[in-house]
């Protein structure tokens, strides 16, 4: 199904890849038989269940063809980008985790006390950010006028270089952490309330066990396995949803590389980066099931205590 939806949707997109060849003009004077000509050429003229097969055999055989915006293989051109977005990807997850579920866990006990709307508020405030508007919002601020950070691609005057690099993440990151903090927050914050007001827990408290030993020792791990499997799972999606900010800071991942191949109806590179992206999803998914036992002996035991 998922190969199904990679082949069909980009050409489900208006127009196609022989606007590549020449302005509409030129396009215009073509005949028929030379539009069909250079359409075969490319291997786009084929009826479409045949396109479909060539494709399935390229997926199994690891050949996903010839980027038509600029004559690379797809695999290299997927290869080169793959390893900046799981940079931007990894360490946005890592900084998203660790303010979410942090402000989240103050949140809950804030609200035990009647407190924490604050942190409500701003949470809220920062999940319904556009991540386009954030980001130029920040690189307006950080970069043009007070100067303080690089606010395009990866390299500096002098070329790639480590410190260069983490510069250049600190913007983008920054916009991926603020406008996806804010959905962890919320859902570690109701899950941790669900698990205080439980009866097991107040029954302990109300025996003089200490609240703070009761929130380490027997809330934190049962609220946080539903958020590692949200958690587990945003990592592919935000990997999806990184288009947007690696188009806005021309950070050259995988998200501008889908985003360029989108708007040159470049088929082969569209359905190599929507399969690598899918895959993403369905690993991350995978990863979850199986570190779940980990955080939870239940699961390991099947349910037997």
């Amino acid at each position: 199904m998922a190969l199904t939806l990679n082949f069909a949707l980009p050409r489900a997109l208006p127009g196609g890849p022989l606007k590549l060849f020449g302005s509409p003009e030129a396009l215009a004077r073509l005949t028929a038989d030379e539009r069909a000509q250079l359409a075969t050429q490319y291997g786009f003229g084929k009826p479409l269940p045949e396109q479909f097969l060539d494709y399935l055999g390229g997926v199994f055989t690891l050949d996903l063809g010839t980027s038509l915006s600029d004559g690379r293989p797809v695999t290299q051109a997927l290869g080169e980008a793959l390893p900046w977005t799981l940079l931007l990807v990894g360490t946005s997850i890592v900084a998203t985790a660790l303010v979410g579920v942090t402000l989240g866990v103050v949140g809950a006990l804030r609200r035990r006390r009647g407190k924490g709307s604050g942190l409500l508020g701003g949470a809220i405030v920062f999940d319904s950010f556009p991540q386009f508007w954030l980001g130029m919002l920040l690189i307006v601020l950080f970069g043009v006028q007070l100067q303080w950070l690089p606010t395009f691609g990866v390299s500096g005057v002098e070329g790639v270089t480590v410190s260069g690099v983490l510069l250049h993440l600190i913007l983008p990151v920054s916009t991926m952490t603020l406008t996806g903090m804010g959905y962890l927050f919320l859902y570690t914050r109701s899950s941790l309330l669900t698990v205080l007001t439980s009866e097991p827990i107040q029954h302990a408290h109300a025996r003089g066990i200490p609240y703070g030993r009761l929130v380490r020792r027997h809330a934190l791990r049962p609220a946080l396995l539903p958020v590692h499997t949200i958690l587990m799972m945003e990592i592919g999606f935000l990997a999806a949803g990184s288009i947007v900010v690696e188009t806005v800071f021309a950070y050259p991942g995988l998200g501008r590389l889908t985003f360029a191949a989108i708007a040159a109806r470049d088929y082969p590179l569209m359905q190599g980066a929507f399969l690598v992206l899918t895959l993403m999803v369905v690993l991350m998914n995978a990863l979850a099931d199986a570190t779940y036992p980990l955080l939870d002996p239940r699961a390991r035991t099947g349910g037997r205590r």
